[in-house]
């Protein structure tokens, strides 16, 4: 199953490099010329069936990409609570010593007041794992057991496209990417993506097989020749998405 994970476009708050979680921001004028500007150059696929996260921002990005397509809202991707970092940027919290000991922490510490990111990726992945069922997929796929028919789950939507936060991209990326990374090795920008194949051995052939199963090769199918030989070589089973 073909997987692609965008992070929302620009809001006013990002133009700031402010800490925007729970603060309900729409996208800015740069954000929406940014998406029309990529979409123009064919940077965003096609989808079958779309997520997004309840935010103003997700739902946004969603409608300019997808204009005529109905969006499924997923609870658990709402950002995460940044607690009294909340709006603010480094110049504004530089002096702050609880902030100087989240930096510290590599933003492994609780943010003060806020959500810690071990609760925030466990939210985003109970998320996605309740969107990857409504698209067909059982228990047995979340457990690497699934057996997909040409690829397909069980309710034949091969593709799905996630509208989200950087966070939740990130802490999908962590779970499910080959070869493994840490949460902070995800980054994207605004507008920016991820395409993740999600499969295993019984969906292709041979060794050549990706995504839930991750002690096995890892490697994944993805489209165009150079890019089937580049991934069997590495091990890949995402891409970052480009115009």
């Amino acid at each position: 199953m073909k997987i692609y994970l965008i992070r929302h476009s620009i809001t006013e708050g990002n133009l700031k490099k402010r800490y925007i979680g729970r603060t309900d921001e729409s996208l800015c004028m740069e954000g929406e010329t940014l998406l029309k500007e990529r979409l123009a150059k064919g940077m965003y696929p096609e989808a079958g069936r779309i997520f997004v996260s309840p935010m103003k921002r997700c739902i946004q990005t969603a409608q300019i990409l997808y204009p005529s397509q109905e969006l499924t809202v997923i609870d658990e991707f709402s950002e995460c609570d940044f607690g009294k970092f909340e709006n603010k940027n480094y110049e504004e919290l530089k002096d702050m010593p609880e902030y100087q000991r989240w930096l510290k922490s590599g933003g492994a510490m609780r943010f003060p007041e806020g959500e810690s990111k071990e609760s925030f990726t466990k939210r985003s992945l109970a998320g996605f794992e309740r969107a990857l069922l409504m698209c067909g997929c059982d228990k047995q796929m979340l457990e690497g057991r699934y057996k997909p028919v040409g690829g397909k789950a069980a309710s034949g939507f091969s593709m799905a496209v996630f509208v989200v936060h950087g966070g939740t991209v990130m802490s999908i990326m962590e779970r499910y990417a080959v070869p493994k990374g840490t949460y902070y090795d995800f980054q994207i920008g605004n507008g920016e993506g991820y395409e993740l194949i999600l499969a295993d051995d019984f969906a292709t052939f041979g060794r050549i097989y990706s995504g839930l199963n991750t002690g096995r090769s890892g490697v994944a199918l993805s489209s165009g020749a150079d890019d089937r030989i580049f991934d069997h070589m590495d091990g890949k089973n995402y891409k970052r998405l480009s115009a």
